[in-house]
C-alpha cells in the first residue's frame, strides 16, 4: 500500500472517489516509474531524512507505531498516507512515485498497466445517481370486519383424485368400460344360470310365515309359503299336512296360504307339502315342502281356599311342577283366558268386579259394568276381542231391576260402554248362552225358550233359530252347535243356514248324556248311571268319535262327582274335574257354589292315559264354568 496521498489537492472541486482497485493500479504505476529512475535518485529518495517522532504524545497506538513491531523506532507516516494504507486492499511493497510523476498520471485512474510506457485509459464518466423514488402514500387502514359466528365444522370431504390430463383420460375410461362390461357380463351369466336352474328345477320356497304358539290355542292359524316365482293355479288336492289336520287353501301369484280350521296339537312337528307346483309360465314341476314344531301346552287353574285368598295358577307345563300364581283375591268367582289375556270376576261387598290383565297378572284394568250388581257365566271371544257375561242388578224386585241380561263389551278398551243384547227392543233375560268359537257371534236362549243368534261385529240383527231347552256346546271351526230341543232330542244345528240333524248315538249306546262337549274329532259325553229308583250309582266321561265309536275315558263311583269335562283346543288332551268323597266335601257360599275340594285330571284323549291330577278347577281350556 502506498503511503503517498494520491488524491489531488483541494481545488474547490470535490475529488472523484477512487475504488481500492483504482488506488492499487495507481500505486503499481508509480512503482514502475520509480524503478525506471537512476540508482542514486532511488537511494536518495529512500534515505531521506527520518521523520520526527513525537514521544510526548500519550496515545499508546502512536507510540507502538513509532516503535515498530519489535519495539524499534519507526517513522510515523503522514495522516493521509496512514488513512490510505488502512483502507487499501493490499500491503505496500515499495514507495510510491515522487510527486513530480503524479502530475503526469490521471487524477483518478480506474486501472493502471504494469508497463510504464502504456498510457492509462480514460476513466468512464460516473453515472448520475438515479433520483430517489417518491414514497407511496400509505393506504388507509381498512375497518375490521365484524366477527362471524363460528360455523360448525363440516365433515371432511373425501380427497378428490387428481384430474387426469386429456392424454391420460383415455386409459381409465377404457379400463372402466372394460370393468363395466365384465360386471354386466357376469350378471347376465348369473341371471342366465338362475334361469337355467329355474327351468330345470322348477319353483322353490323363498319364505315361510307361521306362528306355532297361536296355532295350538285357536283355529284359523296360517302357514304362508312364498315361492321364488309366480305359480300356476294350485288345487287343494296338491296340498298335504302331516300329521293330518283339516285345512283350506288360498293361493295367488307367488303365495300359497294354508289355513288350519282347527287348532294344532302341542309339541308336534308338522310338515306341509305342495306337490307338483309349476311356474305360471310353465316348466318343470317341483314339490314345495316346509316343517315347523309347535310348543308345549299349559293351562290356568282356579284354586279356592276358605282360609286364604283364592288364586289362579299358571301350570307352565302339563306336569304342574312349575306352577306359579298369577292373580289372588279374597273371592274369585270365575275367570277365562285368551292367548294374551286373563279376564277375572271377583266378588266384593258391593257386588261383582271384572278385571282384565296380561297372562302373567300384570297391567290390570277394571271394566265398567252396567251398574252395581252381580256377574256370572263369563266367556271370551278372542277373535272378536269381546268379553260376555250375564248381569243382574244388586237391587232387584218383581217390578224393578235387570235380571240375567246378556252383556258384551271390549276387552281392550276400558272406556267401552257395556252393550246389553236386546230382542225386539227389549233387554232379554238369558237362560243359557255361548260365544261361537273364532267369531264375535253369540248364541243364546232367553227365558221364553227362544234360540237366537246375533253377530256383535255387524248390524244384521237377531236371527231366530227356533226353541231350545239347552245349548250343549259349539264345535270349533265348523259353526255347528249341539242343541237340546224342548222335546228332549239333541241335534247338530248348522248356524250358517239353520239346517240340523240328530246327534248320532254312541256305539255302544250309553244313553242320554247330561252334558256334551264337542272337540275336533268327536265329543266328550257326561253319563250318569242310575238305578230303578233314579238314584245315581256312578258317573263316567265317554269319548265318542265322529263315527260314533265310544270309549270310556273316566269313571267314578257314586261317592264322587264329575263336575266338568272339556278338551284342549285341538282335542289332544282332556281336563276332567272330579269332587272326591262328596259326603265330606261341603260346598262353598260363592255365586257359583262348588265343593271346596276339587281335582283336575289331565288325560291324553288319543290313548286314554292319565297324565297328572292337579288341585283346582275351571281349566282355561273350557269355554264355560262348571254347570249343573
Amino acid at each position: 500500500m502506498s503511503t503517498d496521498d494520491e488524491r489531488p489537492e483541494a481545488s474547490g472541486v470535490a475529488p472523484v472517489p477512487q475504488t481500492r482497485a483504482e488506488m492499487r493500479a495507481a500505486r503499481e504505476a508509480a512503482e514502475a516509474a520509480a524503478a525506471a529512475l537512476p540508482v542514486p535518485e532511488r537511494a536518495q529518495r529512500d534515505e531521506g531524512p527520518a521523520p520526527t517522532v513525537d514521544t510526548s504524545a500519550d496515545d499508546p497506538r502512536a507510540l507502538r507505531q513509532a516503535q515498530g513491531p519489535r519495539g524499534e523506532e519507526s517513522v510515523e507516516l503522514p495522516v493521509p498516507e496512514r488513512a490510505q494504507r488502512d483502507e487499501g486492499p493490499a500491503r505496500r511493497s515499495s514507495y510510491e512515485a515522487p510527486a513530480s510523476d503524479e502530475a503526469d498520471a490521471p487524477s483518478s485512474p480506474r486501472f493502471a498497466r504494469r508497463s510504464g510506457s502504456a498510457e492509462p485509459k480514460e476513466p468512464k464518466p460516473a453515472k448520475e445517481p438515479k433520483p430517489a423514488k417518491e414514497p407511496k402514500e400509505p393506504k388507509p387502514a381498512k375497518a375490521p370486519k365484524p366477527a362471524k359466528p363460528a360455523k360448525e365444522p363440516k365433515p371432511a370431504k373425501p380427497a378428490r383424485a387428481p384430474r387426469a390430463t386429456d392424454s391420460d383420460a383415455a386409459k381409465p375410461s377404457r379400463r372402466f368400460g372394460l370393468a363395466l362390461a365384465a360386471v354386466l357380463g357376469i350378471l347376465v351369466l348369473v341371471g342366465a344360470a338362475f334361469g337355467v336352474v329355474s327351468l330345470t328345477q322348477g319353483p322353490r320356497i323363498s319364505e315361510v310365515q307361521v306362528d306355532p304358539e297361536q296355532a295350538i290355542n285357536s283355529s284359523g292359524s296360517r302357514v304362508i309359503l312364498t315361492a321364488n316365482q309366480s305359480l300356476a293355479a294350485i288345487d287343494p288336492a296338491q296340498v298335504t299336512v302331516e300329521p293330518s289336520v283339516p285345512f283350506t287353501v288360498d293361493a295367488a301369484g307367488r303365495g300359497i296360504g294354508i289355513r288350519f280350521t282347527v287348532p294344532l296339537d302341542d309339541d308336534t312337528k308338522y310338515t306341509v307339502t305342495v306337490a307338483d307346483a309349476v311356474g305360471a309360465g310353465g316348466g318343470p314341476k317341483s314339490d314345495l315342502t316346509t316343517s315347523f314344531t309347535t310348543p308345549g301346552s299349559s293351562i290356568f287353574l282356579l284354586n279356592r281356599d276358605p282360609k286364604k285368598d283364592d288364586k289362579i295358577f299358571d301350570t307352565v307345563d302339563l306336569t304342574g311342577e312349575q306352577a306359579v300364581p298369577v292373580f289372588a283375591a279374597d273371592k274369585i268367582n270365575d275367570f277365562r283366558a285368551t292367548s294374551t289375556q286373563l279376564v277375572v270376576t271377583v266378588e266384593e261387598d258391593d257386588g261383582s268386579h271384572i278385571y282384565v290383565m296380561d297372562r302373567d297378572g300384570k297391567n290390570q284394568h277394571e271394566l265398567p259394568l252396567p251398574g252395581e250388581g252381580y256377574v256370572g257365566a263369563i266367556q271370551v271371544s278372542e277373535r272378536g276381542g269381546l268379553v260376555g257375561y250375564s248381569y243382574s242388578d244388586r237391587e232387584l224386585s218383581d217390578t224393578e231391576g235387570r235380571a240375567s241380561v246378556l252383556v258384551t263389551q271390549s276387552l281392550n278398551d276400558s272406556n267401552d260402554e257395556p252393550q246389553i243384547i236386546e230382542v225386539g227392543d227389549t233387554e232379554a233375560s238369558i237362560f243359557a248362552w255361548q260365544f261361537v268359537p273364532d267369531s264375535a257371534a253369540v248364541l243364546f236362549i232367553d227365558f221364553d225358550g227362544a234360540l237366537s243368534l246375533v253377530d256383535r261385529s255387524s248390524d244384521a240383527g237377531v236371527q231366530s233359530l227356533g226353541l231350545a231347552a239347552n245349548i250343549q256346546g259349539i264345535s270349533r271351526g265348523t259353526y255347528t252347535a249341539i242343541v237340546e230341543r224342548l222335546d228332549g232330542t239333541v241335534v247338530e244345528l248348522n248356524l250358517a243356514d239353520g239346517s240340523e240333524q240328530p246327534l248320532a248315538a254312541s256305539d255302544p249306546d250309553y244313553g242320554i248324556a247330561s252334558t256334551i262337549t264337542p272337540f275336533p274329532g268327536g265329543t266328550l259325553r257326561h253319563i250318569v248311571a242310575r238305578d230303578e229308583n233314579g238314584i245315581p250309582t256312578g258317573q263316567a266321561i265317554i269319548r265318542v268319535a265322529d263315527d260314533g265309536t265310544a270309549t270310556t275315558l273316566v269313571e267314578v263311583a257314586s261317592t264322587e262327582s264329575i263336575l266338568q269335562a272339556c278338551a284342549s283346543p285341538s282335542g289332544q288332551y282332556a281336563a276332567v274335574v272330579i269332587a272326591p268323597d262328596m259326603t265330606k266335601n261341603p260346598y262353598d257360599e260363592m255365586l257359583l257354589p262348588l265343593p271346596q275340594n276339587m281335582e283336575t285330571h289331565l288325560l291324553d284323549l288319543r290313548t286314554g292315559e292319565e297324565l297328572v291330577a292337579l288341585t283346582g278347577f275351571d281349566a282355561s281350556w273350557c269355554q264355560t264354568a262348571p254347570r249343573f
